[in-house]
């Protein structure tokens, strides 16, 4: 025999233990290429027939061939005592006589669906998508928003202090600090993210949730009617063409006029129920003129005009959806989350 078809002696082999159906055909492969008669014996005994010059060489590919072999029926051996040869060596294998596999079709998260559905409102009206940090620097999230030394939010009960004059976010109100610091006006943004606070968690409060807060900020007259008109626009888009919405005077340390913005009950259209508290209205979200001050801390020009707002996301999502506990929405219980795909 010749080295070339030695060569192709090994190629033959492992291609016919390979594909052994079953352990009594590689049984026979076994026999037939290492068994006391098989090829492979027989050509190490021919060894020493070979011309002195080829011996050297041939022995080697004589052994590779025996430890090729070797190899194969103990690979194929182990494939198929694990079950995973019903096909041949190459082929996907299965198993038809197992039940078939149910794999789940992911959806999304509630808040992550509201969220969405919010910033593609507003985009629609010209705002764009803003995001910062979850850490965030005292000036960031208190000072620049006008908000004074004493005001209870800064207390350690109330925030989440980190070392550095650090804290976790309380609002996401810091993005529009570092947006307005980064670039002149017009800004026109929403920004949806985390926020941390020291609240007691019970079936609508708890200490790590959301919101989505929007500015726009412009040298040309912007008015508060401008700001109804875009939170109507929300309202009617958000809820339906058939939601009211009403405007409380209200207050908060950066926007100055401030305003409560309440959306008519979707359950009971403004009639009174237990979802409403018998009130026909549901309160959705805190806005007002940016206050001049916020301006001079980021280096506005003193003739800015501006509005933001800011709502719960969550909030929202109980309302939407008719969620009673918004401990519900952070169990990852998928027989619960599921039905909101």
């Amino acid at each position: 025999m010749t080295l070339e078809e030695l060569l192709t002696l090994k190629e033959t082999a492992l291609r016919e233990i390979g594909s052994a159906a079953d352990a009594a055909e590689l049984e026979r492969w076994r026999i037939h290429y290492m068994g006391r008669n098989g090829l492979v014996p027989a050509l190490m005994r021919q060894l020493k027939e070979v011309p002195a010059e080829q011996r050297a060489e041939f022995g080697r590919e004589t052994n590779s061939l025996r430890q090729a072999v070797t190899g194969a029926l103990e690979l194929r051996k182990s494939a198929l005592a694990s079950g995973a040869a019903a096909a041949p060596a190459g082929a996907a294998a299965f198993d038809f006589s197992l039940p078939g596999r149910w794999n789940g079709v992911g959806t999304l998260h509630p808040v992550s669906l509201v969220i969405e559905e919010v910033c593609g409102i507003f985009a629609r009206l010209g705002f764009t998508v803003a995001d910062g940090p979850d850490i965030e620097t005292s000036f960031n999230n208190f000072e620049a928003l006008n908000t004074p030394a004493h005001h209870p939010s800064m207390d350690e009960r109330d925030t989440f202090w980190l070392d550095d004059n650090r804290l976790l976010r309380t609002q996401t109100s810091p993005v529009q600090i570092r947006v307005m610091l980064s670039q002149p006006p017009p800004v026109r943004i929403v920004n949806p993210g985390r926020c941390y606070r020291r609240d007691t968690t019970d079936a609508t409060h708890s200490a790590n949730f959301h919101q989505i807060e929007g500015l726009y900020v412009d040298t040309d007259p912007v008015s508060l009617a401008d700001l109804k008109s875009t939170l109507a626009h929300f309202a009617r888009e958000m809820m339906g063409p058939d939601v009211k919405v009403r405007f409380r005077p209200h207050f908060f340390p950066f926007t100055e006029p401030s305003v409560e913005v309440d959306f008519s009950c979707h359950v009971c259209g403004g009639s009174g129920c237990r979802v409403c508290k018998q009130s026909g209205w549901i309160e959705i979200a805190g806005a007002g003129m940016v206050d001049p001050r916020v301006y001079a801390k980021v280096g506005y020009p003193a003739d800015c005009y501006g509005y933001a707002f800011g709502m719960g996301v969550e909030r929202i999502a109980m309302i939407k959806y008719g969620i009673t506990d918004i401990r519900l929405l952070y169990e990852n219980d998928l027989r619960y989350l599921r039905q909101f795909g």
